[in-house]
């Protein structure tokens, strides 16, 4: 909706990973560092946790993207809130193998016979497990496992776990011992900081064709910093508020005092969802000391809500009409010239 109008060629803070829009922070690259470190000893398990949304599933998305040209045979399981079995099976299904209907022996089997043929055609195959802190002991075993196919005392398979903070402790629990042993590196991605937040939302900017419209002012940038606390994913989701805000309002520049007034309309929609009846709370939430009670606090609440709604969609549908009515409108004829 606001990229025609601020001129971009594409949305600049959509949720999807695409590894377009990859931004080295130096957190990433250190992540990115030791994936490339592990491919190069093509054997064992990389770990890289961090918070949701640090960008995991972007930082191999872009590793993909760069294996596109190499003899690497890539595979991602995504979905893993599955039993030891089910595992194994999304694991064939991820390299395209047979996995339904069949015993667990003859999947093993069909797995085996995939790395060997791999291997002998001078290929590595990587398995990608994304959300690894929802796997089960037993299937965290199952993985391991996989890595004891070899070939002349090498591993036919490696793999790269992705999970959230809680996985290090799922790490460090007896249960994981043995996987423990064949971890040949780890990190830790954590948020960006307040000059990297800055340079991440200008590189997506860049990316789709940005020229300056909108501009940022630096308390604009340091008030966005301070509400996502640097999580790629949350500044995405409030960037993309605040260039829907941009063109609702026709601003072509940002300063603190626009940011805040997002931060504001946001925190009223989550005060909004939270609050039972759907009110929004004033003060320390108590009825009591706004003078209302709570029946008539949750309308007022609903009723300010709808006509925030209401001023920021009436200039989207006065730009709609104003367009419609210039389509529909007939042409002025000309007068016919007189008969000579």
């Amino acid at each position: 909706m606001y990229e025609a109008y601020y001129h971009l060629n594409a949305k600049p803070f959509q949720l999807s990973p695409d590894p377009r829009f990859f931004f080295g922070s130096k957190g990433h690259k250190r992540a990115m560092a030791y994936l490339e470190y592990g491919l190069s000893l093509g054997e064992g398990f990389i770990v890289i946790t961090g918070e949701v949304g640090a960008g995991k599933t972007t930082l191999v998305r872009n590793l993909f993207k760069q294996l596109e040209s190499e003899n690497i045979v890539a595979a991602q399981l995504v979905s893993t809130q599955l039993d030891a079995d089910d595992t194994l099976r999304s694991v064939a299904a991820s390299f395209g193998l047979e996995h339904e209907n069949i015993s667990k022996s003859a999947l093993l089997k069909n797995l085996e016979g995939f790395l060997q043929a791999a291997a002998q055609q001078g290929k590595r195959a990587l398995l990608v497990v994304d959300e690894a802190q929802n796997l089960t002991p037993r299937a965290v075993e199952e993985l391991r496992m996989l890595s004891n196919f070899q070939n002349n005392e090498r591993s036919l398979i490696q793999s790269f776990l992705l999970g959230q903070p809680e996985f290090r402790n799922i790490l460090q629990s007896q249960d994981m011992q043995q996987l423990r042993q064949r971890v040949i590196a780890s990190y830790h991605l954590g948020p960006l900081d307040a000059l990297e937040t800055r340079a991440y939302i200008e590189h997506r900017l860049r990316t789709v064709g940005w020229k300056g419209m909108p501009s940022f002012s630096d308390d604009a940038f340091e008030t966005i910093y301070q509400f996502t606390g640097g999580i790629p994913r949350r500044v995405n989701t409030f960037c993309d508020r605040l260039m829907l805000y941009g063109f609702l309002e026709e601003k072509a520049a940002f300063d603190a005092a626009s940011v805040k007034e997002v931060v504001e309309d946001l925190r009223l929609e989550i005060a909004h969802q939270d609050t039972p009846g759907g009110g929004v709370l004033r003060g320390n939430g108590s009825a009591a000391n706004t003078g209302m009670p709570d029946d008539l606090l949750q309308l007022n609440g609903r009723v300010e809500q709808m006509e925030r709604s209401l001023n920021r969609i009436l200039p989207v549908v006065r730009k709609i009409l104003f367009m419609v009515s210039e389509k529909n409108t007939p042409p002025v004829n000309e007068p016919p010239e007189a008969n000579q």
